[in-house]
Formats: structure tokens, sequence, C-alpha cells
């Protein structure tokens, strides 16, 4: 393709967009709501992601063995859970490291009075295996094999937790998909719209260029550039305020909910934006080449 050809389509395509200012803007318009919902539940959706993930490093299994319970079972049931291809780590924890890490919680404050149980453990025979799982969808059935071995006396999961972070995960990624499809058809359904608008206002001027010899591809170019730059706009616009707001309600939720982030780690917005703009740019162009593509074969028979 020459380039004045190219030239001339993207001059073509503004000026199409200029001429029919309503229908453009409305496709704009419409295009931003839909991508700016888009990223915002694609910015949901990754962080549950991120702090699945991040909660799946510290959620663990707890197992309690039977009272009088020999170290050497103990260390057995620990070499038959660590072969199992959905545990990543087996910690043990010793009655020691147990009461240590209880007295320093409950007793937070108030040091001094630790010292009252000094060669007397309250949790001895309270040995322990912190297991940590691959994937937490695994735990629960982990947990109930452990359950059932010989030695093994409760296994303490996080199973309500687990379940609650894959379901709001779920239903997250179902609205969104819902609301986004829906967005996207309205958006096509506006491009196609502004795109026969130009149509038919160059009807004449396109009947004159095809009469003097222009090529079909020469003819159909500038409205295929007047969807690409409206889905562009309509993509750039709402990723540029998307930007600058997912930062404010980061710091937002940081500064007036201090308990949340404690436990709760957002992704950065460089590593949200990295994945979040291509796909916004391509489908936001996407659609608007599609649309008119979809319009220029139905209207314009050349």
């Amino acid at each position: 393709m020459k380039f004045n050809t190219i030239i001339y389509s993207i001059k073509q395509g503004t000026k199409n967009i200029g001429r029919n200012k309503m229908f453009s803007l409305a496709s704009i318009g419409t295009m931003v709501a839909c991508l700016f919902l888009f990223g915002v539940f694609f910015a949901v959706v990754m962080n549950i992601n991120y702090m699945m993930k991040e909660m799946e490093g510290s959620m663990c299994l707890t197992v309690l063995f039977d009272k009088g319970t020999t170290t050497e079972r103990i260390e057995e049931i620990g070499n038959e859970i660590l072969v199992r291809a959905e545990v990543r780590e087996v910690v043990y924890i010793s009655p020691e490291e147990a009461w240590e890490s209880f007295s320093s919680d409950f007793f937070k404050g108030h040091e001094e009075l630790i010292s009252g149980f000094e060669g007397d453990n309250p949790l001895q025979d309270s040995d322990s295996y912190k297991v940590y799982v691959n994937d937490v969808s695994m735990q629960n059935a982990l947990a109930e094999y452990i359950s059932k071995m010989e030695g093994v006396r409760q296994v303490n999961n996080s199973e309500s937790t687990v379940k609650s972070l894959i379901s709001m995960n779920s239903l997250v990624t179902y609205a969104s998909a819902g609301i986004i499809v829906t967005l996207f058809l309205v958006s096509l359904f506006l491009i196609i719209n502004t795109i026969t608008i130009g149509i038919s206002v160059r009807k004449e001027e396109i009947a004159i260029m095809k009469l003097i010899g222009a090529t079909d591809f020469f003819v159909r170019a500038p409205f295929f550039v007047e969807g690409i730059i409206i889905g562009f706009l309509g993509a750039v616009i709402p990723m540029g305020v998307l930007y600058v707001m997912y930062n404010k309600v980061v710091e937002f939720v940081v500064s007036s909910y201090g308990t949340i982030a404690g436990f709760i780690k957002f992704l950065p917005v460089q590593d949200v934006f990295v994945q979040l703009l291509p796909v916004a740019l391509f489908l936001g162009m996407g659609v608007g080449f599609v649309g008119s593509m979809v319009t220029v074969r139905k209207h314009l028979s050349i």
C-alpha cells in the first residue's frame, strides 16, 4: 500500500468522524464506558488472583497428633504427607516453638508473666505440622486424607476462607464478563450506525471515485480507519482515567482501612497496566475495525 494512500485514508477517516459528530461521540462515549468497566473488573480480578496467591503462601493445614504418638511415628507422618503431589512444604512445630509463639501473642505487653511458666510448658505434647499446598483448592481433599492417618488427632484448615476466595473470584469474573459483553455489543451497534451515516453522506463521492478507477480498498480504507480511530480513542481515554484512579483508590484504602491494608496487598499500578493496556487497545481497535468491516460489506456495494 502506497504511503499517499495511507495518508489519504487517515485524513478521510478523521473527516468522517468530524462529519458525524453526534454518532461519533456516542460511539466513543459508549466504548469509553465499556472499556472503563472492563478495566475496573480486570484490575479487580487481577488483584483477587494476586491476593489468593499471596494468601496461598501463608495459608496451611495444621496437623495435630494423638497423645502419646512417638517421635518416629510423627516423622513417618511428615514423610508420608511430603510425598503428596499437592504438598509444597511441611514444617514441624515443636512444643517449645508452639509455646513461644503462643506466649508472645497472649502475654503481649505483659511479658514478665511468661517467666512464671519457666520450666513448665503448658503446651507439652503439642507437636504439630504446618502443611503448605501448591493450590488452596486442593486443601480440603488433602485434609481429609491426613485426618485418616494413624496417629493424627485433628487437622485444622481454612476451608471457609478458601471457599470465600474462590467464590468471590468466580462471581467477579462472571459478572464482569456479562456486563462487558453487553457493552461491547452496544458499542458495535453505535459504530455500525456511525459508519453507515458516513457512507450515506459520501455515496455520490464514492460513485465518482469508482468511475475514475479507484480501487475497492482505496474506497473502503477510510471507513476502516474511522472505526479504528473510534476504538483507539475509546480505549485510551478510560485507560488514562483508570491509571490515575487506581493509585488514588489504593492510597485511600490503605490510609482509611489500616487493618485491611495490614493483610491485603495490592498489585502495583505498573503490573496491572502492563497487561491491561494492550488488551484494552486490542479490544477497542478490534471492535472498531469489525464494526467498520461489517458496515462496509453491508452498505457499500462496490
